[in-house]
This record gives structure tokens, sequence and C-alpha cells, in this order.
């Protein structure tokens, strides 16, 4: 019991408590557009709007949140994993002398590339099957058809192994890697021009904080949207739907369709950065 009680009152407790707060109402309230993002990307023929109104109509609001549960069941320990190993890299990689100094961009940068890296051995099954329930619909006709995550995660193991659970491992480092550099670098960039001298004190601003990270959200998604359409796509696949067996045949099936590969739902994402 002490051990608890010290854990909540200190530093990384009240951190840790704090992000799962934080990562549990993001998730809640940007999680329809996500849904919609992810079908819009598997099935790139009609707009975001039409989407919507078609699962409105067919299934109703519920449907938009499925799938929830399983990043809801994560995101504490991601959140945990994604800031605790930027600490640690970005030390690892400071060449600052001063210990008690802010890293520099450059530093921030990489310790956000490897801690997106590391959390990619934690996100991907999760988005594997969260991705699988969410195109559990009539615009998806998937084979796990209303199966709950834990059937769905059951029945990847059982015919495809650790090979199946960690489809798209490759691509979603290579999503998340650069994703988490671009996203801490911009954000310590916005932070210190908006509020000069705040890396130094430490003693920032709400509103700095609240605009560089919608900012550094919003530009971090940009970058790397063609990259988490193509996750979509290879983790969309099932034994018997097969398509992709590559990233790079993704990719060029994708533009020799002249699809929208690159920001196809990209409207919604602004949004989806401000409600997280």
């Amino acid at each position: 019991m002490d051990f608890w009680a010290d854990f909540v009152v200190s530093s990384a407790g009240r951190e840790f408590i704090a992000g799962g707060f934080g990562g549990t109402a993001g998730i809640i309230s940007s999680y329809p557009l996500d849904t919609l993002r992810v079908i819009q990307q598997q099935y790139s023929r009609n707009s975001a709007i039409s989407i919507l109104r078609n699962v409105l109509t067919k299934e109703g609001p519920v449907a938009l949140y499925r799938g929830m549960s399983v990043p809801l069941a994560s995101v504490v320990f991601q959140n945990a994993m994604v800031f605790q190993s930027y600490t640690i890299f970005t030390r690892a990689f400071s060449s600052s002398l001063s210990v008690n100094g802010p890293p520099s961009l450059k530093d921030v940068a990489l310790g956000g590339l490897g801690a997106g890296a590391l959390q990619s051995l934690l996100i991907t099954p999760v988005e594997l099957v969260k991705i699988r329930r969410q195109l559990q619909n009539s615009i998806g006709q998937l084979a796990e058809t209303r199966k709950g995550p834990l059937d769905i995660a059951k029945n990847i193991w059982k015919n495809e192994g650790t090979r199946g659970i960690y489809r798209g491992l490759g691509i979603t480092m290579l999503r998340d890697a650069p994703a988490h550099g671009f996203y801490f670098c911009t954000y310590e960039y916005t932070k210190e021009k908006l509020h000069p001298g705040c890396r130094e004190s430490s003693e920032e601003s709400m509103s700095a904080m609240f605009i560089a990270g919608g900012l550094a959200g919003i530009a971090s998604w940009i970058f790397n949207y063609p990259t988490d359409v193509i996750k979509t796509r290879l983790q969309a696949q099932t034994p018997s739907s097969m398509k992709y067996k590559g990233i790079w045949i993704v990719s060029l099936r994708s533009l020799k369709k002249k699809d929208t590969l690159c920001y196809g739902g990209v409207w919604e994402l602004p949004l989806l950065e401000h409600l997280s």
C-alpha cells in the first residue's frame, strides 16, 4: 500500500495517471473519426461524409465506436512507454554537457524516433485487432464479422501465429518512429517560439503547451499520413483476402489505380488532433 501511495504522489506516478486519463479521453472523443478514417483508407471510393451517412443509416452511431475497447485497454501502458522511453532516449542521445539543461532539438527528434520505434512493438497487435473490428460492417465484409476483439485476436493467433499478430510491424515502425520524432521536435520548437525561455525554465504556459501540441500533432499526421494508409491496408487483410504481400506492393498498386493513397480521409485529422 505504501508503494502505491508513494507512486501516486511522485512525478512519474502523476504523469502515468494523467497520461492514462488524457489518453482515454482522447480515444473516446476522437474514435468515431478514427473509424471513418480506417474505412475510407481501406475503401476509398466514397467520401468520409458518405461513409458516415452509410454507417449511421445501416448500423447506427454505436458502430462508430466498434473496437474502441482495444486501444482503451492499452492506452495507459502505451503512453507510459512512449514518454518514459522518450526521456531515456533523449538523455542517451543528448550531446549537452549540462545535465540540467534542455536537450537540443536534434536530441529531441532522436528521442522521439526511438520512442516511436519501441512503441510499435506494443501498438502493432492493438492496431491490427482494432482495424479488423472497425471494418466489420456492410462496407468491409471481413471473415470475422460480428466477432469481438478477443475472438479476433484468438482467431489470428490460431490461424496465423506470431507472424499474423505482428502483421504490419515494419510499416508501423516506419510510421511511428518518424512521426514521434517529428512531433516532439515540432512541439518543443513551437512551444519555445510561443513562450521564449520556457524550455530552460520549465515554466511553459498552458496556452503555449496546448497550441504547440495541437500544431505538432497536425503536422506530424500530415507528414506521415501516407504510411498510415499503407499500414491500414496491410493490416486489414485476412488469409482469405490477401491482396498485398508487402509495403511496396500496396504503394505501387494504389498509385497505379490513382486512388487516394496519400491523403484520402485527411480532412478529419486536424479535428481529431484537437479533440485528442
